[in-house]
């Protein structure tokens, strides 16, 4: 089943999509917005699979809009305009439905987001309980591990978080062993996500971490190796 939002700032074209979603067994509409800038601050907390997307907004232009999500759901773009198809597609966007439509074409289109998903779903990941829901996260998307206590906070590189029960040993234990490695008593860093490394200091793209003191030779034979690899 793919998570949808739809973003439109015609009402009747959100009653539209939103009837269609409801009589398709493989989609869940969380919510649909007229605004664009609620939509991505509701994008920013809840991980979304689909977006259904409007061009033609009074607030934003949709293609440039699409092109400010990081990372990117997979976009339907609903329009009356042709014209705009050619950056859609720019975008890899799944499909291009221009409106009116029917719930035939709207079927396809998600036909073809659903074999889009799949596909992307050939990624390795982890999964982890949080708040009592099995959530799966993509090693790709991880840019460090904190320790908390009893938890792990799980930092993301779009900002997002998540909160697991569990100890940085025993989630240390399930990653790609040459992908990532513990800096910290209290760290563990994508090797991949990893800018520079300098003054026992690691920076990352949000984070800028100390190495410990008892970790400070292993980082460094590690990162030795990985750049002559």
């Amino acid at each position: 089943m793919l998570t949808c939002i739809a973003v439109d700032d015609e009402p009747l074209a959100l009653r539209v999509i939103a009837g269609f979603a409801e009589k398709h067994p493989a989609l869940r509409l969380a919510r649909t917005f007229t605004n664009p800038i609620e939509a991505k601050a509701f994008m920013e907390k809840q991980p979304v699979d689909l977006l259904f997307l409007d061009v033609d907004m009074l607030e934003i232009n949709g293609v440039d809009f699409a092109r400010s999500l990081s990372p990117r759901p997979l976009l339907i773009f609903t329009t009356a305009h042709k014209t705009y198809a050619v950056d859609g597609f720019d975008l890899d966007s799944v499909d291009y439905l221009l409106k009116p439509f029917d719930y035939s074409r709207f079927e396809r289109a998600i036909d073809k987001a659903l074999a889009r998903h799949a596909s992307r779903d050939q990624r390795p990941f982890l999964t982890v309980y949080e708040e009592y829901q099995l959530v799966k996260i993509h090693f790709d998307e991880i840019e460090c591990l904190e320790s908390m206590q009893d938890y792990v906070k799980i930092h993301l590189l779009n900002g997002r978080t998540a909160l697991t029960l569990s100890t940085l040993k025993a989630i240390h234990e399930r990653l790609p062993k040459n992908a990532f490695i513990r800096i910290h008593r209290s760290y563990i860093v994508a090797v991949a996500h990893i800018i520079s490394f300098s003054q026992r200091k690691v920076q990352l793209p949000r984070f800028l971490l100390s190495v410990g003191d008892s970790y400070y030779k292993d980082v460094l034979r590690f990162l030795k190796d990985s750049s002559t690899q």
